[in-house]
């Protein structure tokens, strides 16, 4: 039998890997292959971060490979080229890979399969990064959701494959010769200046480092996910966000594990944590069923009169830069930025609340959030991150109205009750007493002298004011609402 090739993406896994499950069905030799193909991204190539996670997860699928007998065969440049080299140089007669749902991506994959069937070559491509495909899921009339609500519910109703394990003798064979090879710190991944010197005390990246994590979440933290996931201060979320992202892990295998708790056969288990996570993977899947079938949503809001919206001017950049280093003066908005940069990461709450301060405190344009999150987080997908912003702006599919501006202060006493957040990630606060922890400029001289705090100093004075920033916003938001209608 001719020798397979396995294109891994972002599906860095071997559990529950339909493109390897098929391959090995077929039998004979198989050959994974992973191909840096930047060019290929379109106008999202990869940020940092995720650079970063990226060079850790092809070494750990290499180690993985190994223990089974078998190599990753890496090479970069354009993926069509670099396939169909590989097929030659092995004589390989299969190539089959995991779908992806970027704009570009589809695009791409779609030229380099008729390209590869060109040759001759059998080229496949298999469900596996998503519960539901984006154009399986429609509404009554045909086209897509745009209200989270009905498409999950519609899901819902929808059969959801068990995941498939991967025989032990997949790669019992090996082909005759294997190509050359590039060794993965070639590849250039890992950042020159070392700013990722905290990621390696959060993340494990690769397929066990995931199942970990599931394992760990669903034994310990999902009772209590309906009431903790909005509190940065305690473990209370997965944090399964990057390895879904590198599909070190499958939505289908998270799905079961936590259908598993389950002592009926039911929908959900009986846990309300486990349902109100399994709806946050269900969100996941609505972000991808939106940039399958919006693909310009990345760049544009998806309410196009949003494209005229008095967005405030920011010369120098001064305010931009503010956010980005979490200078801002408001601690719970420092304290994420700073974990953002420090980890690579954000809890989720979080996010909601700095990306609301940029739109709406500082009414910067929700692009450069999005671009500073798609560098910096470890998790940067295009979808989710997409979703997020125009969520927050209150310019997307199911967004929060523009009018709905989180109080900085109102919610780090809501979420981060006792302070401990923000005195982890905003050390210069660690002193201030627990009642002027978030709003530090409230506290009288005495009480800023007796933590440490000098205001402008030691720890900015706010950049903008919060009710006279609400003020400027939502007056900006009417204008366009007249404009509209008018």
């Amino acid at each position: 039998m001719t020798p397979a090739i396995v294109w891994f993406r972002q599906d860095l896994r071997l559990e529950d890997n339909p493109a390897l499950a098929a391959a090995a069905e077929r039998g004979g030799p198989i050959v994974p292959v992973y191909i840096l193909d930047e060019a290929g991204e379109g106008r999202w190539p990869m940020g940092g971060a995720s650079r970063w996670w990226l060079h850790h997860a092809l070494t750990a699928l290499e180690a993985s490979l190994r223990e089974r007998g078998s190599r990753l065969v890496v090479a970069r440049g354009d993926s069509q080229r670099a396939l169909a080299g590989i097929a030659a140089s092995t004589g390989a007669r299969a190539v089959y890979w995991n779908r992806r749902y970027e704009p570009s991506v589809v695009a791409r994959d779609t030229a380099v399969k008729a390209g590869l069937a060109g040759l001759g070559l059998d080229a496949r491509s298999f469900a596996g990064s998503l519960l539901f495909e984006p154009h399986s899921v429609a509404n009554k009339q045909g086209g897509p959701f745009q209200v989270f609500t009905p498409f999950w519910r519609h899901c819902l109703e929808l059969p959801v494959a068990a995941p498939a394990a991967l025989g032990a003798g997949a790669f019992a064979a090996a082909p005759d010769s294997w190509p050359p090879s590039i060794p993965i710190p070639e590849l250039d991944l890992l950042p020159t200046v070392r700013w990722d010197a905290g990621f390696g005390a959060v993340w494990h990246p690769g397929e066990k480092g995931a199942a970990k994590r599931l394992s760990r979440f669903v034994s310990r933290a999902i009772e209590g996910y309906g009431r903790d996931r909005d509190r940065p201060d305690m473990d209370g979320t997965s944090m399964l966000s990057p390895w879904l992202h590198y599909g070190e892990i499958s939505p289908r295998q998270v799905w079961a594990a936590v259908r598993a708790l389950s002592a009926d056969s039911g929908v959900f288990p009986s846990s309300a944590g486990a349902e109100v996570f399994l709806r946050e993977i269900g969100w996941r899947e609505f972000a991808h069923h939106l940039l399958f079938h919006f693909p310009r949503t990345p760049e544009s809001p998806l309410r196009s009169d949003f494209n005229r919206f008095a967005w405030a001017k920011d010369p120098g950049g001064a305010l931009l830069g503010a956010w980005t280093r979490g200078r801002t003066g408001y601690p719970i908005v420092d304290a994420g930025m700073r974990q953002l940069w420090a980890t690579g990461w954000m809890h989720n709450r979080v996010r909601m609340i700095v990306a609301s301060f940029l739109v709406k405190h500082l009414r910067l344009p929700w692009n450069r959030g999005a671009e500073w999150f798609w560098d910096t987080l470890v998790d940067a997908d295009l979808a989710s991150n997409t979703l997020g912003w125009q969520w927050s702006a209150g310019c997307g599919a199911d967004a929060a109205p523009y009018f709905r501006i989180f109080a900085p202060v109102k919610q780090g006493l809501k979420f981060d009750p006792e302070g401990a957040y923000v005195r982890r990630w905003v050390p210069e606060l660690a002193g201030m007493p627990t009642e002027h922890i978030h709003a530090p400029w409230e506290a009288e001289p005495l009480v800023l002298a007796g933590a440490g705090v000098t205001l402008g100093k030691s720890y900015p004075k706010p950049v903008v004011d919060h009710a006279r920033a609400r003020e400027a916003a939502l007056a900006a938001f009417k204008a366009l609402r007249a404009d509209s209608q008018g």
